[in-house]
């Protein structure tokens, strides 16, 4: 398997700066909080992708601006959507000089948020969660380049963090609701979970 020039920054990153942003932008996102929104997806992605500020604000502009075409139901734009985060892997690609295809990488990335979607509505077709944590195990095996089986608990940690996300803004995305707690404590232990796993093939 190709290795990366400069890739162990990407696996070093700090699962509990990641989860709590993560927690914070889903919040912000289901509120259309978008200014509150930005400020988590600078956090997520310095943390996250290991990359300076020049392009950590050139990264969390294209998050935002996917997850705002993303958002709307059931007019939204996915092909939009994956453009913009095929830009946006193409900074950190380029930034780490990093052996992976950027359109690939948005393709993963959109297929876990339509699986997600898809699920959270009620799932027409398929297996629901799982479908969700088979989508982000592509990706983190892809981006990683690293074993399936090793990445699955952080994808199945992240799926119920989405669960408890689901739940929370059923419930009317109250900020003082212990489900988001929940979801916060989720989503630390899926970045632990995926730090210790991706660490095992530097």
């Amino acid at each position: 398997m190709a290795r990366r020039n400069n890739g162990d920054a990407l696996r070093a990153f700090d699962p509990v700066a990641v989860g709590n942003a993560e927690c914070d932008a889903w919040a912000a996102y289901y509120q259309r909080e978008w200014a509150t929104f930005l400020r988590a997806a600078l956090t997520m992605v310095h943390a996250g992708f290991a990359m300076n500020w020049a392009r950590t604000l050139q990264g969390a502009a294209l998050v935002l601006r996917a997850n705002q075409v993303w958002a709307p139901v059931p007019d939204n734009d996915p092909a939009a959507a994956r453009r913009l985060m095929s830009r946006f892997y193409s900074i950190v690609i380029d930034y780490h000089r990093l052996r992976l295809d950027a359109d690939r990488a948005a393709d993963l990335e959109i297929e876990w948020w339509r699986a997600h979607r898809d699920n959270q509505r009620g799932p027409i077709a398929g297996n629901g969660e799982d479908d969700v944590v088979d989508a982000l195990v592509a990706l983190y095996s892809y981006v990683y380049e690293t074993d399936s089986d090793q990445v699955r608990p952080a994808a199945t940690h992240r799926m119920i963090a989405m669960r408890h996300s689901d739940a929370w803004v059923d419930a009317g995305a109250d900020l003082n609701n212990p489900r988001l707690a929940e979801e916060r404590r989720e989503l630390v232990m899926s970045y632990s979970s995926l730090r210790d796993a991706v660490s095992l093939t530097r």
